[in-house]
């Protein structure tokens, strides 16, 4: 069966004892969506209490599933489903990767902004074969769309195994309730595009300052921190030999290894720039960030090893340095950025352009290597910086000596 909803069920179509729900009942659930007790909760709480409600109040779902669409790079959505005495599933929802989704009811609901009912054999538009719904017995699905005011439109799919399917009043507390389950929905969806797109194009730490309200021009917080900044070696050179599409695969590339490295060790990126990123390493103790921050460069340096891009191998310059920058809003008027500022944050520029100059992959200050307790540190003996009076002495690792000279 494939309807589309225009007058979703005939009278001869209602279930056979089916009953009116009490209009209190619905307005209960109603109420509930709305609320405060709804508002609080995650999109796990929602799913879970919305079924439990429709069962009480006499609706035969046996598979409640939210289908949200979402804004990421990686994901297209998330997928959130429940049924009675199961624990609550989530399954987020990579872009391509969901075939069964392309000729589904969901895909055409989605796209047509009108609600289904399909049943078991509906070959049009299948749907057993998607992994929410798969090997349940369910025998009617109705699927409704939940449309944003902007933005992709999700769905939401109500369940059964009941043979005669939904009854006509059934139908009508669905579409009663639907208004106020897409608001409830839309609320969790732009919380979630807003502090994944937050967390994407400026790191969870600037994300968390920005939504406590830091967002004044030259609101500074001055702050301790392990700093890395690595550097692509030979980019210049690359990027005039490569078509421009070839220079963005390669960079992606590169930063696909030296991003990970520095969050699985507890660093955040600050900025890309150019083919440079840079990072620091917070924490309440100063061995432990710079401990991080040394291993995030061991992993950079070792994937980089193994790296071959269309032949081609690539090699990174890192420098690392402990100390004290200011961090916060600078810019003009509605145009704002978050940077990092401070002569530490200088003297680690320097010290990553000093790994060109001396032919190294790592160079650290005096500073923090102090403060790491590795053993194959070794001076490279004092060196004049550009902008810094005094001769600084650099430090670097044995280890990486071979790397350097390849």
């Amino acid at each position: 069966m494939n309807t589309l909803l225009k007058d979703p069920l005939s009278r001869s179509q209602r279930a056979p004892g089916s009953r009116t729900v009490d209009p209190n009942s619905i307005l209960s659930v109603l109420e509930w969506l709305s609320g405060d007790e709804c508002h609080a909760i995650d999109e796990a709480g929602l799913i879970s209490g919305l079924g439990r409600r429709l069962q009480a109040i006499g609706l035969p779902i046996d598979r409640l599933t939210l289908h949200l669409m979402t804004l990421h790079p990686e994901f297209l959505g998330r997928t959130i489903a429940w049924a009675p005495g199961e624990p609550v599933e989530i399954h987020d929802r990579e872009h391509g990767a969901n075939l069964a989704f392309t000729n589904s009811p969901l895909r055409k609901v989605m796209d047509t902004r009108e609600t289904m009912i399909v049943g078991p054999d509906e070959r049009r538009w299948p749907w057993q074969q998607i992994d929410v719904f798969a090997d349940r017995g369910l025998l009617q699905l109705f699927v409704a769309p939940l449309c944003n005011v902007d933005g992709p439109v999700s769905a939401a799919v109500f369940a059964t195994r009941r043979a005669e399917g939904f009854s006509l009043s059934d139908v009508g507390v669905i579409e009663r309730i639907l208004p106020a389950l897409r608001n409830a929905c839309e609320l969790r969806a732009l919380r979630q595009v807003e502090l994944s797109l937050l967390d994407i194009y400026i790191g969870p730490m600037t994300a968390q300052r920005i939504l406590a309200g830091h967002i004044r021009q030259g609101e500074i917080e001055t702050m301790e921190a392990a700093l890395m900044l690595c550097d692509l070696r030979g980019f210049t050179e690359l990027s005039n030999r490569l078509p421009g599409a070839r220079v963005l695969e390669l960079l992606n590339a590169y930063f696909d290894m030296v991003v990970p490295a520095i969050t699985r060790e507890g660093g955040e990126v600050l900025k890309f720039m150019g083919d440079a990123v840079l990072a620091f390493f917070p924490s309440s103790d100063a061995e432990t960030a710079s401990r991080s921050a040394l291993a995030a460069s061991d992993a950079i340096l070792d994937d980089l090893d193994r790296f071959e891009f269309d032949g081609l191998t690539i090699r990174a310059s890192i420098a690392l340095h402990y100390g004290e920058f200011s961090y916060g809003n600078i810019g003009s008027g509605r145009r704002l950025d978050f940077t990092v500022i401070g002569s530490d944050v200088n003297l680690l520029s320097r010290i990553q352009g000093a790994c060109g100059v001396l032919d190294k992959s790592v160079l650290m200050s005096d500073a923090f290597r102090q403060r790491t307790g590795a053993e194959n540190i070794r001076s490279t003996s004092f060196h004049r910086l550009k902008g810094f009076e005094d001769p600084i002495e650099l430090f670097t690792i044995d280890a990486c000596e071979t790397a350097a000279g390849q």
